[in-house]
C-alpha cells in the first residue's frame, strides 16, 4: 500500500479494538482484550467512543495529578516543539536547566541536583546503581509491599506479586517487613511496641544478620502506593533514616507515586521532615503528558560525582519536550495553589469515607494523606478478615472485580490491590466532582457489604 494517509479506519472503534487485541501488547496482562476506546478527556473526566463519561478517581495510573488536558502543560509542549524538540543530554538546554533549578527549590534542603529519566523504573535503576557505586557496597534493602518498576533491577527491588511473573533476580536484595499498622506482625497490637512499625529496631536486626558494611541503601516508598496505600506511623521514617546514618547506608525515597503534591506536600517525606540521600520521582511531575522521571541526589553525592562519572545514561535523559512539560506543570501547581487544594479535598474525602463507614460494614480501615487514599475492605471488622485474600485472582477476587465493574458502568473509574480500593483523584478535582465520585462509591460498596458477617 503506497499511500498510508488513509490506510486505516482509525475513526472506527471496532477497528481500534481489533488492532488492540491482535497487534498491541498490553502491560501486565494476558493479551487479546477489547477495551473501551477513549476518545477524549478534560479535567477529572474522560469519555469513550459511545460518549459515555467517566470520573477519573484513579488519575489513570496515579499520574494525572493535574487532570486531563491542562492548558498550561499542553501549551508548553507546543511551544517547546516549535523551538527545539531534541538535543543531546550533554548539551545545554534552557528548559532542562530550568527544571533542574526548580527541583532544587522544591526538594528537601539537602537534595540539590537531578538526573532526568523517562520514568520511575529508570529513576530507581539509576538510584541503586549510584548507591552501590558511591558506597562500594552491594546489598539493597527493600520492603515486601512495594512497587519500584518493571525493568530488571527495579522489579527485583519490588515486592509486589507481579515480580513472580518473570525473573526478578538481581542479586543483593534483602527484604524487610512493612509498617502496616492495620495488620501488625503476629503477636503485636500496639505500633509503639512493634519493632517493625517503629522501623529502626527492625532494620537493626536485619543489619545484624546481613552485616551493615555490605548494605548500600534502603529503598522505600514513604507511603506505600500500589500495594495498599500504607501510611507509616509517626517516627517510622525518622527511625529508618537515623539507623541508615548510623551505618553509612543511603536512604532512597521512591516518590514516583507519592511525589509532586499527591499527599498535599511536594514530597511525602516532607510530612515527617526526613531528608533522604536520593529521591526518585515521575508520574505527577507533569501529569504523565510526556514520559519523564527524576533521580535527585544530595549535595554530598553530587560533589562526589564531580570527580566520578555518573554510572548511567539515557538517549532521552532531560528530553526538552518532557522538561518543558515538567516546568509548566510545577509552575501551574504553584500558581493554582494545588497543594493546598489537594490537602483540603483530601480532608473532605476522608471525612466522607468515615461517614460511609457508618453504613458499610465492609470498610475496615481508612487511610491516606492528601489525595492519596485507600479503604481496606473486610468480611468482619472484629476479626479484620480481608474481603478477598492477598493478591487474589479469578473467582477469589470476584467481589472486588464486581465492584470495579459496577463503578465503571456507573461512570466512576477505580482500581484496587487485594482488598484495598485506591482513591487517588486529580489534585485539582472540584468539590462537586469529588462528591459525585463518593455517591457512586457509596452504591458500589453495597456489593462488598453482602459478604460481611
Amino acid at each position: 500500500m503506497d499511500d498510508l494517509s488513509n490506510a486505516y479506519p482509525t475513526h472506527d472503534p471496532e477497528w481500534v479494538r481489533d488492532m488492540h487485541a491482535d497487534h498491541y501488547l498490553q502491560s501486565w496482562s494476558k493479551q487479546g482484550s477489547r477495551p473501551r476506546v477513549i476518545t477524549g478527556a478534560q479535567g477529572s473526566w474522560f469519555w469513550d467512543s459511545d460518549g459515555k463519561r467517566y470520573l477519573d478517581f484513579q488519575s489513570q495510573l496515579v499520574n494525572a495529578n493535574l487532570g486531563h488536558q491542562h492548558p498550561k502543560i499542553i501549551q508548553a509542549i507546543k511551544d517547546q516543539a516549535d523551538k527545539l524538540c531534541y538535543i543531546s543530554p550533554a548539551m545545554g538546554s534552557d528548559v532542562r536547566s530550568e527544571l533542574a533549578a526548580i527541583m532544587n527549590e522544591i526538594t528537601p534542603d539537602n537534595i540539590t541536583s537531578t538526573f532526568f529519566t523517562t520514568g520511575g523504573s529508570a529513576a530507581n535503576e539509576t538510584a541503586i546503581r549510584v548507591a552501590r557505586h558511591y558506597t562500594g557496597r552491594t546489598k539493597i534493602i527493600a520492603r515486601y509491599r512495594s512497587y519500584h518498576g518493571a525493568t530488571g533491577g527495579a522489579l527485583s527491588l519490588t515486592g509486589d506479586p507481579r515480580h513472580h511473573l518473570t525473573r526478578a533476580d538481581m542479586p543483593g536484595i534483602v527484604r524487610m517487613l512493612d509498617p502496616y499498622v492495620y495488620r501488625l506482625p503476629t503477636g503485636h497490637t500496639d505500633p509503639a511496641k512493634c519493632p517493625v512499625a517503629q522501623g529502626g529496631p527492625h532494620l537493626e536486626e536485619l543489619l545484624m544478620y546481613e552485616n551493615p558494611n555490605t548494605v548500600a541503601a534502603v529503598i522505600l516508598e514513604p507511603i506505600v502506593g500500589t500495594n495498599g496505600i500504607i501510611v507509616p506511623p509517626e517516627g517510622y521514617l525518622q527511625s529508618i533514616k537515623a539507623t541508615c546514618e548510623k551505618y553509612g547506608i543511603l536512604l532512597i525515597a521512591d516518590e514516583v507515586m507519592a511525589g509532586f503534591g499527591r499527599t498535599g506536600k511536594w514530597f511525602a517525606v516532607d510530612h515527617w521532615g526526613v531528608q533522604p540521600d536520593i529521591i526518585t520521582s515521575a508520574k505527577g511531575i507533569n501529569s504523565g503528558y510526556v514520559p519523564l522521571g527524576t533521580m535527585s541526589v544530595s549535595t554530598e553525592i553530587h560533589d562526589w560525582l564531580r570527580d566520578t562519572p555518573l554510572p548511567g545514561g539515557l538517549t532521552y535523559a532531560g528530553h526538552p519536550l518532557a522538561c518543558a512539560s515538567g516546568v509548566a506543570a510545577i509552575r501551574a501547581m504553584q500558581e493554582e495553589d494545588t497543594l493546598a487544594h489537594a490537602t483540603a479535598m483530601g480532608e473532605t474525602l476522608r471525612t466522607e469515607l468515615h461517614r460511609l463507614a457508618e453504613k458499610h460494614p465492609c470498610i475496615g480501615d481508612i487511610r491516606g494523606k492528601g489525595m492519596f487514599n485507600g479503604i481496606e475492605l473486610v468480611k468482619n471488622r472484629d476479626t479484620r478478615e480481608p474481603l478477598v485474600p492477598f493478591a487474589a485472582k479469578g473467582d477469589a477476587a470476584k467481589p472486588m472485580n464486581d465492584m470495579m465493574g459496577y463503578a465503571m458502568n456507573n461512570g466512576l473509574y477505580l482500581s484496587f490491590f487485594s482488598n484495598v480500593i485506591r482513591l487517588t483523584p486529580p489534585l485539582n478535582i472540584s468539590q462537586e466532582d469529588l462528591m459525585t465520585g463518593i455517591e457512586i462509591l457509596d452504591r458500589t460498596l453495597e456489593i462488598a457489604d453482602k459478604d460481611c458477617n
